[in-house]
């Protein structure tokens, strides 16, 4: 269990944040932007969940809890981060063990999404982020989640044995999910009335 008795430091005072494993880096280093995108990813989900939970229903209630679930994943994913990887580190369910993203994390999101899925018509063309709220919502949640891959990406390219890659292969998993999650939003338990779909060069001669 954490525990949080004091909220200010004052040890990142100077440039710099301490890591899981106690190192100092510096607060732009890419390490502290991989696992920063991920809290914000966090954050937008925590927008989505709140307009989600308002509505009635039961699929909604049920997309709640399973974002509820992403976050503690998240979470997860920046304790991941936070503490860079060694090859000696212990394994999983060994002592001294350090928490990790795992695969079944990544097998569960895909599950979801080849559920919330089947339910949905095929496309024929590319979605507008919007639609009800809670669509709009969960492409903002998609789109940071988006970014934060970008910047694991980056930390994986810079330092490849330090990065549990999994952490990466999480959050595309993710950022395909809320896409799906987004147009499950626009059905009709959600108030909406489908899709918004993109009309290539619609506008052009307006």
């Amino acid at each position: 269990m954490v525990r949080l008795s004091k909220i200010y430091t004052k040890t990142g005072d100077n440039g710099q944040t301490m890591l899981g494993d106690g190192s100092m880096t510096p607060k732009e280093s890419l390490r502290v932007e991989a696992y920063g995108e991920v809290d914000e990813a966090n954050a937008t989900l925590g927008i989505a969940i709140a307009r989600i939970r308002s509505m009635s229903g039961d699929e909604p209630g049920a997309m709640a809890e399973l974002l509820t679930s992403v976050q503690h994943d998240l979470f997860d994913c920046g304790a991941d981060l936070c503490v860079p990887r060694r090859s000696d580190e212990p394994s999983e369910g060994e002592k001294g063990a350090k928490l990790r993203i795992v695969q079944h994390q990544v097998d569960r999101l895909e599950q979801q999404i080849d559920s919330y899925n089947e339910q949905l018509k095929p496309l024929n063309s590319f979605v507008l982020p919007g639609g009800t709220q809670a669509s709009a919502d969960l492409h903002l949640a998609r789109t940071v989640t988006r970014r934060a891959e970008r910047a694991v990406a980056a930390l994986l390219h810079a330092e490849p044995n330090a990065v549990n890659p999994s952490a990466m292969v999480y959050l595309n998993r993710l950022s395909d999910l809320l896409f799906v999650l987004a147009r499950i939003a626009n059905t009709a338990e959600f108030g909406g009335d489908g899709d918004v779909l993109w009309v290539p060069g619609s506008s052009r001669d307006r």
